[in-house]
């Protein structure tokens, strides 16, 4: 008799885990057709600020080791007008976790995209602290501009956040961007000639 119910169990044990893995397959299949329906988000864009398309105003600048800096129209990291080069212009600070996490993605971006574009660091406040973060970080390579008036023109109000400008001071790109994903939907925002990822998408599912 205890053998007859030890059977039973044990079949009716199987009977549960084979229901409990068609129920995990069913979710997983759930789950991958869910992750194929949502697409991935850019960089969040504000509405203040210069928009994209429009030319920004020109500012000539120094940077926190001495060398001029020219943002806006046929911007560059020497002053000179026209050199046509594409700026990265990233607001940051050093109280910003997300902006931190980033900084490994924007030296590899400036060595990946050097032929065409400088990465420039831009933020406010006391001197000194901000020269202790670049040593800190390691960030002397970068171009680190301190100007409040600089934040105020484009209308950064949370960090960190981007621009992407052409040669010709053109705002191609700009948003709130939390992880390497969304910087890098910059540039693809910039090379698809929308405003944002999503609004690419957005265009091409009601088309």
């Amino acid at each position: 008799m205890t053998v007859e119910l030890l059977s039973i169990a044990v079949a009716l044990l199987a009977v549960v885990v084979v229901g409990l893995l068609i129920v995990v397959l069913a979710l997983a299949r759930q789950v991958g057709v869910l992750f194929e329906r949502v697409a991935p988000m850019g960089a969040l864009i504000t509405d203040s600020g210069p928009a994209i398309g429009e030319s920004v105003p020109r500012f000539e600048l120094t940077a926190l080791d001495g060398r001029p800096v020219t943002i806006g129209s046929h911007g560059g990291l020497h002053g000179g007008a026209g050199d046509g080069r594409s700026q990265l212009l990233f607001f940051l600070s050093p109280d910003c976790p997300v902006c931190k996490k980033l900084l490994p993605v924007l030296k590899a971006t400036r060595a990946a995209e050097a032929a065409w574009l400088d990465v420039i660091l831009a933020s406010d406040g006391e001197r000194s602290a901000h020269e202790r973060f670049v040593a800190e970080r390691g960030l002397s390579a970068l171009p680190y501009l301190l100007s409040h008036e600089l934040g105020v023109a484009f209308r950064v109000g949370r960090l960190p956040f981007a621009l992407l400008l052409d040669g010709a001071g053109v705002v191609r790109a700009k948003g709130l961007v939390n992880n390497r994903e969304q910087l890098d939907s910059l540039f693809t925002a910039s090379e698809l000639g929308t405003p944002s990822i999503q609004h690419y998408l957005d265009r091409a599912a009601a088309g």
